[in-house]
């Protein structure tokens, strides 16, 4: 939402906004483009008279300031809808779609395309590191070339109005696909109801499109096995897009075809951003950029903030990283490319389960497992609907708190020389690493 408010503002458009909890970085990168945020939802908001209103899929019904709008009769729209009409109809769109990676492939992709003179416009869920703001209008305005967008195509619902995936909107020519697992319980039954809408998206592809499919998932095999109707290329497959890892850890080759395309060398870690690279280039080879200079472009991806940022280095050699891995298959697969990577120091992991999925408690068996390579774990226990106490009870090496404070101070007391630290949460996680590095001091 906080994107839409971005485009739309770069429009010319008078823009403001409203939301429960505000924090940073959207908070800031909004304010820094002049958009007011309201607090709250109070019906008096109506008295701003806009000519549309733009409904997030947070809104519910009994919502006041909604019901204030449905009882005025006021225009009202979801942002995905209103993306579309306002700005993708006349696009080349990119999507990025899974349930892992979609943010950073995304800043991958729209960044690989500026590099390279294409001038994009995008819609990232995050702040990308290479650009000043997650959204922008594409630059290109020839009649002779064709307008890119690159967008990151969320499965999650478009709004209390409209219950289909957000992605359905976008109608893209060039998507990739980057994992399919199940997540969302709150509006998901199961991972055959994720495909269902996943298949939704794939019938939306030109037969002149092309889908960049992650050949590792079963759940995306069998939902391309659903029907298909447009060119395909996979990646993660000896055949067709691969990679290696050098020694070095920091450096991997890409091959297409059996055939080394060049050689990457990045800060990122782990087999996920490996394969979010080989995604990236792949699209962008359907846009007419070479491996070549796909590779050039990724060697100074600066990555996203709050996707295993670094945000903090200090003394023993500590270091702090904040991380938006909220899915156990995110965590596990973060936790593994740190510790492949990492010369020296422990792992030390502290978790806020946030996620309406996780706080449902589908998946506090796979959070356990996911967690297995951390030396240490702090969890805090705030808003569950299951005991956590009683999930680590045995684990020795956990820390349950739904003392935010508690945490952070036992964070500091117990912490080792060259400690890896890695806060993981979808929120702002009550500001704890801002504590932990206060404390440090």
């Amino acid at each position: 939402m906080a994107g839409l408010a971005s485009l739309a503002k770069s429009q010319g458009l008078t823009v403001t906004g409203c939301d429960q909890n505000v924090y940073p970085p959207m908070s800031t990168q909004l304010e820094a483009q002049g958009i007011k945020i309201i607090e709250g939802f109070d019906p008096s908001q109506t008295a701003l008279n806009p000519d549309v209103f733009i409904i997030g899929n947070i809104i519910t019904r009994g919502n006041d300031l909604m019901e204030s709008i449905l009882n005025k009769n006021l225009p009202y729209q979801s942002g995905p809808q209103w993306l579309y009409e306002n700005l993708l109809h006349d696009k080349w769109v990119l999507a990025v779609a899974g349930t892992h990676g979609k943010t950073t492939t995304t800043a991958m992709l729209a960044w690989i395309l500026e590099s390279n003179g294409l001038a994009p416009g995008y819609l990232i869920g995050g702040v990308p590191g290479n650009f000043s703001s997650s959204a922008r209008i594409p630059d290109n305005t020839s009649k002779n070339a064709p307008s890119f967008f690159v967008i990151e195509a969320d499965e999650y619902d478009t709004a209390f109005f409209d219950k289909r995936s957000k992605f359905v909107h976008y109608h893209p020519r060039t998507l990739i696909l980057n994992n399919l697992e199940f997540d969302h319980a709150d509006i998901f039954d199961d991972l055959e109801h994720i495909k269902k809408h996943v298949h939704h998206l794939v019938r939306t592809i030109p037969e002149h499109g092309r889908i960049i499919c992650n050949a590792e998932s079963r759940a995306l095999e069998e939902t391309i096995k659903m029907g298909l109707w447009s060119e395909i290329e996979y990646f993660s497959h000896d055949k067709e897009w691969s990679y290696q890892w050098q020694e070095d850890k920091q450096t991997i080759d890409i091959f297409y075809q059996a055939k080394k395309q060049g050689s990457l060398t990045w800060n990122l870690i782990g087999h996920h951003n490996a394969s979010n690279a080989l995604a990236a280039i792949a699209a962008a080879r359907h846009v007419g950029v070479s491996p070549a200079q796909s590779i050039q472009a990724l060697s100074s991806f600066k990555g996203v903030k709050k996707r295993m940022e670094k945000i903090a280095q200090l003394k023993n050699g500590v270091q702090i990283y904040d991380d938006f891995a909220h899915h156990p298959s995110a965590i596990q697969t973060t936790l593994k490319g740190l510790n492949q990577t990492k010369k020296s120091g422990r792992i030390v992991v502290v978790i806020e389960p946030r996620s309406n999925t996780m706080k449902l408690g589908s998946m506090k068996t796979d959070l356990l497992m996911s967690l297995e390579v951390a030396d240490q774990v702090y969890c805090y226990t705030n808003n569950l609907t299951w005991d956590a106490h009683k999930l680590f009870k045995g684990y020795p090496k956990a820390m349950v708190s739904d003392n935010i404070n508690d945490i952070a101070q036992a964070i500091v007391e117990n912490h080792q020389s060259k400690d890896h630290i890695i806060f993981m949460s979808n929120g702002n996680f009550s500001g704890i690493q801002s504590k932990v590095i206060a404390l440090f001091q």
